[in-house]
């Protein structure tokens, strides 16, 4: 954890006990006379999935210097499942932190906002030497906003999307994966045409917009599945996963075109959500004077 004040004053400015930084909103605040100092061993193997999901995607930058289209998107598309782990092992292990929050949002901007702008300008944009630079700036930019957002709202009351189970804006792994559809594309049909510049350059700004925008968007939490489908949800997940290993390519571009045709439910279900909560807090009787 990291707090305000210097290392070698553990107590602040009016000399009372030092008070840590929460981890997440359902935990209180540390109450410690004395700074805690370097995480705890639980806390190491959460923090190093995050720190291997930042490799993997540095790596896909490297193989992207090469032009091994193919080993660049497989490094970034492994980051987003490492990230996508690393977060729930801390839960389990209750092993959040402010550092594990803190290196998550670097790994992230690296992982999902600079590898997949540079992937894409050394792939298509770099056609268009100005434009096409602008292009991948704005998603990188856009990417870093929406994590430095997100990073000054996590102790936040008012937030009505997380508190009604939504997403503000596109996540930043799913923001990846969109922005790579036309390479997804290019590389199951080989046709050259999703690999015109001012295409991909048209929708790399689209997504990063999408990414910092106040739309909302599906959870986990707002698609948790019944029971009456939990099976056949199996059964899905295990026939995506085959998909995946014989047409990758495909079945990814299958992915971003279902979440895509969702994104208007989640904006639909938020406005219900709304009326809802306003039809309550108009039913509640007001105190007399």
């Amino acid at each position: 954890m990291t707090g305000a004040g210097s290392d070698d004053d553990p107590a602040g400015d009016d000399g009372q006990p030092w008070v840590g930084p929460r981890a997440s909103e359902d935990e209180p605040p540390v109450l410690a006379g004395k700074r805690p100092r370097g995480l705890t061993l639980r806390a190491v193997i959460p923090n190093a999935i995050t720190a291997a999901a930042l490799c993997s995607g540095l790596t896909g930058i490297r193989f992207a210097i090469v032009g091994d289209w193919e080993r660049a998107l497989f490094a970034i598309v492994l980051a987003g499942l490492l990230d996508g782990i690393d977060g729930r092992i801390a839960r389990y292990l209750k092993a959040q932190s402010r550092f594990g929050a803190e290196l998550d949002s670097l790994a992230d901007n690296i992982s999902f906002g600079m590898a997949p702008a540079l992937v894409l300008f050394l792939w298509s944009l770099q056609d268009l030497p100005r434009l096409g630079w602008f292009a991948a700036l704005a998603f990188a930019v856009c990417m870093a906003l929406r994590l430095a957002r997100f990073n000054a709202q996590i102790d936040t009351e008012d937030q009505p999307h997380k508190s009604a189970g939504f997403l503000t804006g596109v996540p930043a792994p799913v923001a990846a994966g969109l922005a790579f559809l036309p390479m997804f594309l290019w590389l199951a049909s080989g046709e050259q045409v999703f690999r015109t510049p001012w295409m991909v350059g048209a929708w790399v700004v689209l997504i990063a917009v999408l990414m910092i925008s106040n739309l909302a968007t599906l959870s986990w939490t707002s698609l948790r599945p019944g029971k009456d489908v939990r099976l056949p949800l199996i059964a899905l997940v295990g026939l995506l996963f085959a998909a995946l290993l014989t047409e990758p390519w495909w079945t990814l571009a299958m992915i971003c075109v279902l979440y895509l045709g969702l994104m208007p439910l989640g904006i639909v279900r938020y406005a219900k959500v709304r009326r809802q909560r306003r039809v309550a807090s108009a039913a509640v009787p007001q105190s007399g004077a």
